[in-house]
């Protein structure tokens, strides 16, 4: 037998599994031919199935060191590399071998793979594509460049790949449970809701798949479905602190106060410092007006993992004497936020310190107009010297805030009257017609906080109503259904000639009435102290509290609640009562 017929027989019993046949009959060749290129990187193939990386280096090695062309050499040297950890060589030969076989798909899936672990996602699905191109049946490469678009938050790009995966695995449950969280997360939610039960059907014994099921569930409004997801995920996992979490944000949104203090108190006894339990204690405490102990637990917002923490080099502020200190106050959340805790600024100002206002662009030119504030910057210019910082989130805890002593006399936000009348001539007024602000969404699509918005057509049954004007407040929101609302409701739209919040505040200045969902426009109106009507969900924000028609925080709002989820048509009837009521004594 010739070197060549024993390097074929050898191969034989090496892919059949008969590895110690192999390695004898290799030996024998290197006992004959020591430089056998083929018989040195087989024998190194051996050592790397056996996992013995160190010797399956030395053999390859050698091989390479014959013919350092060797292109499946060098793909195997980058595989033994890759398994060792050493991420950085393994790319060298791999590389190598790619410029000696360029249609090697199998080589750029590895590169492919080590630039993801490297977190070189743009590089990566690049190699990837190119490994598909010329071969698209490396089906495990699907599921990877599905991750990375997933990763990269590229969900549409995610979802192709997902489902292209699902064609080569269809039993694999967590590509259906990823393919139905990325369509959650654009929208889709049938869609995801039939993905995240077929992950279930595969897998009943995985309680992530009811946790993520049960929350898709409960932004859909489905809540009685959803606690079943989240009790399943607790019957197989007692300790998911999550679910804990999600079964008592759910209760929370039926109104199951007490319920939902419960599960989260459970989750504490598991981690005292799990942080989302904290925060929606202090929601809760918040929401039911239990302000002392909803301000100690609402310091766990910063704590949460998807919480901006801005890290500035000087002395975090927390309500000690800060005479003749600048303080830099930085917003966070939401504008509503801002402009309801922007209240607070003239108590620091009478403890003897200047403030520097870090704000959103569009708050910017408003805010601009408070006495208070020494500066008003925005996020991505230069910080001037400040001594001390905090967030304007801290504020009410920091001054101690209570029902009782909330300070609420407004307006305490005020625009230009240059401004004002300039929005009077756009408007061309009438003062004999009463002019209504209308906003019906929060912009939100997913999570609970799309409860916050109403349909148009129950907005709709507004426009029997005689003697009024009403005016969008409502901005980037355009479609065929809006265009036909305003059309149907006779609505002045300027909402074009807003660019911040000081024009929404001069138009709202024109304006007799503001009927707004809970968003940033009712804030606005409030604290310009203009009459302003609040729409709101069975459960609502904290602010606004329970069982009250009226908001410690604003004295000219008045509050219009949902009696059961998601029955706005009995809210607007309500309203359009109110509405001839208000005109009435307006006359």
């Amino acid at each position: 037998m010739d070197i060549n017929e024993a390097i074929a027989l050898a191969l034989k019993e090496q892919k059949s599994g008969n590895l110690i046949m192999a390695e004898s009959i290799y030996r024998k060749i290197l006992e004959i031919q020591p430089d056998n290129v083929n018989a040195l990187h087989f024998l190194g193939l051996i050592y790397f199935v056996n996992k013995d990386f160190d010797s399956a280096i030395e053999y390859i090695s050698k091989s390479l060191n014959i013919e350092p062309a060797y292109p499946e050499a060098l793909l195997n040297m980058g595989l033994v590399l890759m398994a060792k950890g050493h991420f950085d060589e393994a790319l060298y030969y791999l590389r190598k071998s790619f410029q000696f076989n360029p249609e090697c798909a199998e080589t750029l899936k590895n590169i492919g793979a080590i630039l993801q672990v490297q977190g070189n996602y743009d590089e990566a699905i690049i190699n990837y594509k190119k490994a598909l191109e010329i071969n698209p049946e490396l089906s495990d490469i699907y599921k990877n460049v599905a991750y990375l678009f997933r990763d990269k938050g590229m969900l549409n790009e995610a979802i192709i790949f997902f489902k292209k995966a699902l064609e080569y695995y269809p039993g694999i449950a967590d590509i259906h449970n990823n393919l139905g969280l990325a369509l959650n997360d654009i929208g889709e939610i049938d869609e995801a809701i039939g993905y995240l039960r077929n992950a279930i059907k595969i897998n009943p014994g995985n309680p992530e798949f009811y946790n993520n099921l049960g929350v898709i569930l409960r932004g859909k409004g489905l809540f009685d479905e959803a606690i079943g997801c989240f009790t399943q995920a607790l019957m197989l996992n007692n300790r998911f602190l999550e679910a804990y979490n999600n079964i008592a944000v759910s209760l929370r949104e039926k109104g199951h106060i007490e319920e939902a203090i419960y599960f989260l108190r459970k989750a504490l006894d598991i981690n005292p410092d799990f942080a989302s339990a904290h925060w929606n204690l202090a929601l809760i405490f918040l929401l039911t007006g239990n302000y002392s102990e909803g301000w100690k637990e609402y310091k766990w917002f910063w704590k949460l993992k998807d919480t901006n923490n801005f890290n500035f080099s000087k002395p975090l502020w927390d309500g000690f004497n800060i005479d003749g200190k600048t303080l830099l106050v930085y917003a966070e959340q939401g504008y509503g936020d801002t402009i309801q805790f922007i209240r607070y600024i003239p108590f620091i100002t009478e403890a003897g310190a200047e403030v520097i206002l870090l704000c959103q662009e569009e708050l910017k030119e408003l805010f601009s107009n408070l006495r208070n504030l020494k500066q008003v910057i925005t996020f991505g210019e230069n910080l001037p010297h400040f001594d001390f910082y905090c967030s304007i989130l801290m504020l009410p805890a920091i001054f101690q805030t209570t029902i009782e002593n909330i300070p609420a006399n407004v307006p305490y936000i005020f625009t230009e009257q240059s401004l004002i009348n300039e929005w009077r001539k756009r408007l061309n007024n009438n003062n004999s017609t009463f002019k209504i602000g209308l906003v019906w969404s929060s912009g939100h699509r997913n999570s609970t906080l799309q409860f916050r918005s109403s349909s148009l057509e129950s907005f709709s049954m507004l426009s029997s109503i005689k003697g009024v004007e009403f005016y969008s407040l409502q901005k980037g929101i355009s479609n065929e259904e809006v265009i036909n609302f305003y059309q149907k409701m006779k609505i002045h739209d300027f909402t074009n000639n807003i660019f911040n919040f000081n024009d929404t505040a001069a138009l709202i200045m024109n304006l007799d009435l503001i009927i707004s969902v809970d968003t940033s426009v009712a804030h606005l109106a409030g604290a310009l102290g203009k009459p302003v009507w609040v729409l709101l969900p069975s459960v609502p924000d904290w602010r606004w509290m329970l069982n009250r028609e009226d908001s410690p925080w604003y004295p000219s709002m008045r509050l219009f609640r949902q009696t059961k989820h998601g029955d706005w048509d009995t809210v607007i009837k309500n309203v359009r009562d109110a509405i001839l009521d208000f005109i009435q004594i307006k006359s």
